[in-house]
């Protein structure tokens, strides 16, 4: 019937129209039986002509909309076959299975839903029981989410176990597992088996103390029995060996079984005593020696420095700072310093030592910067000498005012004037410190001083500084 349409209900208290007219009790249980969030009636043309809606999740105004409009053009494109479909098996067969559809709101918004389609009964009328499916499909979204997370972290892991396995199997260093329970091989790398010799292996679930001879086995029991890794390796004597190799282990946790990494060390007889005949020669020289790290803290000393320094055992010196007994606050100990520091050796350096018993001397250092793993230490030789008698003549005695006498000249000369005097005062003295570090090298005291050459012997000339004995240098 033509006319005005009826006025359109609250959708979530039944349906809007009564397009359903009088159901049959077959076809009311239908519907209930089905149950849903949302229920479509369609005519024959597809049209949507009225709809409940059960689920206050489901927005009112949006579904309002699809009122009066073909089923087909409320759902995405690959959603309308499928629309067609149900209508079209529903009249034929009187139901249809669940199917997932796209329904699309007036804000261009997807809606996952999935409809039933039943036969009403009268004149080719389909009603669609739809299901809110948002829900189900933000879980399955998050679980391939989290299986593809997974995926990932397998790979890593699995990356992970080769390299470690590439880096177990071609490394030069002999590596056993031991099990910190049992005390039994785990695994060994190749080159612990080589190590080991022939006719002898470190096969899994074997006892790892076996592999050493009876002298060593307290040795080894202690090392497996530490909670903490030995910073140095211990000597022990497998079986069937003439030579002591060095062994140190770490723990580690893995699948909740703690383990040891057990290094064997082969010792290197040449090195050794090289390093024994080095460190014999370095005891008995006459100059000084010691190493520092890099922050200058003493490491190692020989007995001169100790007589220099009128100390009596290494243990006193060790871990003090250098600048505790090298070098003045001033010029020389900075000269050293950043000349070290910069360019990683310092020859033949004029400076003052402080002993134990506060007595200062002169001395001559000679210093390296050499790498020490991933640090670097310095080397420092000192040697005691004399200063020269009759250097450089005196400075006259206008230039060798004090800072009192400076002052007093306050308002009876002008200001200028003063600070020119008092610079010409600075700069001969910095310049004749230098000159005295550097034993007369002007090119040394030139770089010291930050100048160029030419610039030094034109001050040096201002300044009276040339002498016979420095006239050529």
């Amino acid at each position: 019937m033509e006319g005005s349409a009826p006025p359109i209900a609250d959708p979530g208290r039944g349906f809007v129209r009564s397009s359903l007219g009088v159901l049959t009790a077959d076809i009311a249980e239908s519907v209930v039986t089905a149950g849903g969030d949302l229920a479509l009636v369609i005519d024959r043309d597809g049209v949507i002509r009225d709809l409940a809606l059960g689920n206050s999740a489901i927005p009112r105004d949006d579904v309002l909309a699809w009122l009066d409009r073909p089923w087909s053009d409320t759902v995405t494109v690959e959603s309308r076959h499928k629309v067609d479909e149900m209508l079209r098996d529903a009249l034929a067969v009187g139901r249809t299975r669940w199917r997932e559809v796209n329904q699309v709101t007036p804000s261009h918004n997807s809606m996952m839903m999935r409809f039933v389609a039943v036969d009403a009964g009268r004149d080719g009328e389909v009603i669609a029981i739809g299901r809110d499916d948002r829900a189900t499909v933000d879980i399955q979204q998050r679980l391939v989410e989290a299986q593809q997370s997974l995926e990932r972290e397998y790979a890593r892991l699995r990356d992970a176990e080769f390299r470690y396995r590439l880096l177990f199997r071609t490394s030069t260093e002999a590596v056993i597992v031991v099990d910190a329970a049992t005390r039994k091989i785990v695994e060994a790398n190749p080159a612990a088996e080589a190590l080991l010799g022939e006719g002898r292996k470190a096969s899994p679930g074997g006892l790892f103390s076996r592999l050493f001879d009876a002298q060593s086995q307290e040795t080894i029991s202690g090392l497996l029995a530490a909670t903490t890794p030995q910073a140095d390796p211990t000597p022990v004597r497998l079986v069937g060996q003439d030579h002591e190799v060095l062994a140190q282990a770490s723990l580690f946790r893995q699948d909740r079984q703690t383990q040891h990494l057990v290094r064997l060390i082969p010792p290197s007889a040449s090195a050794s005593e090289g390093d024994a005949r080095l460190k014999g020669v370095l005891e008995r020289m006459p100059d000084a020696f010691l190493i520092t790290t890099a922050s200058l803290e003493i490491l190692t000393a020989n007995t001169a420095f100790l007589d220099l320094v009128r100390l009596a055992h290494l243990d006193q010196v060790k871990g003090q700072p250098l600048t505790r007994f090298l070098g003045r606050e001033g010029i020389d100990r900075n000269i050293l310093i950043s000349n070290l520091r910069d360019h990683g050796v310092v020859r033949n350096l004029g400076a003052s030592l402080r002993n134990a018993l506060d007595e200062i001397e002169d001395v001559e250092v000679s210093a390296v910067a050499a790498p020490d793993g991933k640090e670097t230490c310095f080397g420092f030789t000192l040697r005691r000498v004399v200063r020269r008698a009759g250097g450089r003549p005196e400075s006259s005695p206008e230039l060798r005012r004090s800072v009192e006498q400076l002052t007093e000249l306050v308002g009876r000369v002008k200001l200028k004037d003063l600070v020119r005097e008092t610079t010409d005062l600075v700069e001969r003295l910095c310049i004749e410190a230098a000159l005295d570090l550097t034993k007369d090298n002007r090119a040394s005291a030139a770089e010291v001083l930050g100048l160029s050459r030419q610039s030094l012997y034109s001050k040096m000339h201002r300044f009276g500084l040339v002498t016979p004995q420095n006239e050529g240098k």
